[in-house]
């Protein structure tokens, strides 16, 4: 699995925070000292979030899970699609719709109508009603298609949830607690570490930055789906690559949760063995 460097770290400016008036208190493990009125972050404590979380998603997405990016800032909405793209997996870069998780039948009826709307158009079905029916209609395509177009291949809850700026996504990660979907949160210094199973401490506004670490769970989420494919070609078949994803039941995902917040507020084994990793 794909590493970073302190360097590279610090070339990227993961390490600046916001300034220390807007600090979270609770961020404070996370933040090695200021400089001036910047908060400068641990890059030991990113490097040791980072582990986890590539080690997490990468038996998230060998197990056939899907993993929804979530980044609906305008500097990083083209880093996220990016992600989305290579891995195949579900993204929000617009605005978080309300109940895209917890009131998912809904959302998938959406989804539904603008296949609808597209097989009209292609058709050519559309072109048939009054010139203001065929200009609704398209807005409406539109709209659907810009809102919800990156969930629409999401058939299922997602294995799991990564979310630029939890600060500003919080009615994703509500949602997300509320089904007990485990989240990997990278998060600045104004942010609040709890809402989160995973904390990848780091800047999250600037584009090098986010495009590092989002880079680096990517290439996780890849090598996931590469091993998902070869163990279902040694087996033998589609039926055994199905399997786990229709059996697996909800509750699976939310003990999945616990266990990692159990974890982090115990003194855990994983953590204090990701450490010499960071510093070496």
């Amino acid at each position: 699995m794909e590493t970073v460097s302190v360097q590279q770290l610090i070339e990227a400016g993961v390490h600046f925070g916001c300034r220390v008036s807007r600090w979270n208190p609770k961020m404070a493990p996370y933040i090695y000292g200021r400089r001036n009125l910047i908060h400068i972050m641990d890059l030991r404590e990113t490097l040791r979030g980072l582990l986890r979380a590539q080690n997490f998603l990468y038996h998230v997405a060998a197990e056939g899970s899907q993993i929804l990016f979530v980044g609906t800032k305008r500097q990083v909405k083209g880093v996220v699609q990016d992600a989305g793209q290579r891995t195949g997996m579900p993204v929000v870069t617009e605005r978080w719709i309300g109940g895209t998780l917890t009131n998912f039948s809904v959302i998938r009826s959406r989804l539904r109508r603008l296949e609808e709307l597209e097989g009209m158009e292609e058709s050519g079905t559309i072109e048939i009603e009054s010139k203001k029916m065929a200009s609704t209609l398209r807005r409406e395509k539109k709209k659907i298609e810009r809102n919800l177009g990156g969930i629409r291949e999401m058939t299922e809850i997602p294995g799991a949830m990564v979310v630029i700026d939890p600060a500003r996504e919080i009615n994703a990660i509500k949602e997300a607690r509320r089904l007990g979907v485990p989240v990997v949160g990278i998060l600045d210094t104004d942010c609040d570490p709890s809402v989160v199973d995973i904390v990848i401490p780091g800047n999250d506004d600037a584009l090098k930055s986010v495009r590092l670490l989002v880079e680096r769970l990517a290439t996780a989420v890849e090598e996931g789906c590469a091993n998902r494919r070869e163990q279902a070609a040694t087996t033998g078949g589609e039926r055994g690559e199905q399997a786990p994803s229709g059996d697996e039941p909800r509750p699976t995902r939310g003990n999945r949760a616990q266990d990692l917040r159990a974890r982090r507020g115990a003194p855990a084994a994983e953590a204090g063995a990701a450490a010499p990793e960071a510093g070496a």
